[in-house]
Formats: C-alpha cells, sequence, structure tokens
C-alpha cells in the first residue's frame, strides 16, 4: 500500500531520467500524488507526448516535457530558465546515468567522459543552475540517484562506481552549503532493481545475483519511487544529508 502525501499535490518536481525504468516508476508514483512532473527528453517528442499523457491519467496535476540533454549545459540552462520564468521548481530528482561495464584495462577515455559526463557532471550541472531559484522556494527537496556500487564497487563497474560515489560526496557537501535555507539533499542507493536491464540476464545468472541479496529476490522499481516520494514530502523534513540503500540487504 502507498502513503499519500498531500503536500505534493501541485508540487512542481523534475526529474531526468523519466523515460523508462526506474526513472519512469518515479514520476508515476509522483503523479499518482497530484504533482506537476517536470521531465526532460532528448529528442524523441513523440515519446515524450506519450508519457505525458500517461502522468496525466496517472493522476498528474500537471505535466511539462522540457528538452535538453543533462550533458548539454548551454541548453539545460536555456530550457530550465525559460520555464523557471513562469513555475517554481521545489524538488529535483537527479535520475539520469548510463553504464558501460568493462574491465578497467579496456576502459577508453571517452568511456570515462561518457559517464562522468552523464552521471555526475550532469547532476551537477543541473542542481547548480537551479541553486538560486531553490534559495527562494519554499519546501526544497533534492534527491539524488546514486547506486549501492557507489557504495561497495563492483567488478568491470570502476567508472559507474567513481561517478556513484560522487555523486555522493557531492550530495553531502551541498546538504551542508545548503541546510542553512531549508533546502534538503538526499542520496537514494539502489541495490538490483527488477528493471529491463535486469529482465535481460540468464536465470543462472539471476540465480548467482539473488544469492548475494539476503531479501532473496531483486527490488522493485516502486521500493526506490515509494522513497522518492517520502522523501520528496514534508514528512522527511527533518532528514538531509542521507544515504539510504534500497539494496534488501545486500550491502549490510
Amino acid at each position: 500500500m502507498n502513503a499519500t502525501y498531500n503536500d505534493l499535490k501541485e508540487k512542481v518536481i523534475l526529474i531526468t531520467g523519466a523515460s523508462r525504468g526506474i526513472g519512469k516508476q518515479i514520476a508515476k508514483s509522483l503523479a499518482s500524488q497530484g504533482a506537476h512532473i517536470v521531465f526532460n527528453y532528448r529528442s524523441n517528442e513523440a515519446a515524450a507526448l506519450e508519457l505525458k499523457e500517461e502522468l496525466l491519467k496517472d493522476g498528474a496535476s500537471h505535466v511539462s516535457a522540457l528538452s535538453f540533454d543533462v550533458t548539454d549545459y548551454e541548453k539545460m540552462k536555456s530550457e530550465i530558465d525559460a520555464f523557471s520564468k513562469e513555475h517554481t521548481i521545489s524538488g529535483l530528482i537527479n535520475n539520469a546515468g548510463i553504464s558501460k561495464d568493462q574491465l578497467a584495462m579496456k576502459v577508453k577515455p571517452s568511456d570515462i567522459d561518457d559517464i562522468l559526463n552523464v552521471n555526475l557532471k550532469g547532476a551537477m550541472n543541473l542542481t547548480n543552475i537551479l541553486s538560486r531559484s531553490f534559495l527562494r522556494a519554499k519546501d526544497v527537496s533534492i534527491i539524488n540517484i546514486s547506486s549501492v556500487v557507489g557504495l561497495m564497487g563492483n567488478l568491470s563497474q570502476t567508472t559507474y562506481a567513481a561517478s556513484k560515489a560522487g555523486m555522493i560526496g557531492y550530495s553531502k557537501s551541498l546538504a551542508k552549503e545548503l541546510a542553512s535555507r531549508k533546502v534538503r539533499v538526499n542520496v537514494i542507493c539502489p541495490g538490483f532493481i527488477q528493471t529491463q536491464m535486469t529482465d535481460e540476464l540468464s536465470d543462472k545468472v539471476k540465480e548467482e545475483y539473488q544469492k548475494l541479496i539476503p531479501l532473496g529476490d531483486f527490488g522493485a522499481t516502486e521500493d526506490v519511487a515509494n522513497l522518492c516520494s517520502f522523501l520528496m514530502s514534508g514528512a522527511s523534513k527533518y532528514i538531509t544529508g542521507e544515504v539510504i540503500k534500497v539494496d534488501g540487504g545486500l550491502y549490510i
């Protein structure tokens, strides 16, 4: 059963990477709370319109689609500045991310650039763009989606782990910097979550991964989304700078 947070109604929340997986479920869950959902898309306007209609059916008070890539600073700033002239964003969920799993000896400099630009630099730039308006807004909550890999490391994910660990350090520093203005910053570290990516794993690989998880199974996207709703709401008004794992006990 999902909790209802009445203060999320009409709250303007920007979610990056909302087109699929965890990001999409976060958007859908917040839409069901009556929030004004804002999401970005890179080029597929038809898919963006489809997602917009879906979120409205889920209960969103409004849905706004902004055309920008988190790696394109100038376009991102232009879109955010234009939108902010009419609306006050008081929630931000940095979820956009990529991974290119391979052994360190095979990682190319371009791979490092791509992963850090999306997973870390993009989130930092977007947050910094919004930081001035956050200082004037009320009930601001920032959630950065990291990964349990950023805490424990993982084979063939050196660059990905570095980007996610960097997100944690950035978030803790930002939480200290903005706390005096009542802006909260928290981190969620998902473990193995059932998505299209895990669906593509063989049954044998799934079984091996599940053996590592004390609760014995992969999590659901709703498990992360429900935590996002809580952290976005006033129910978590005294929580900031926290790193919360959603991993079934994988990293205890």
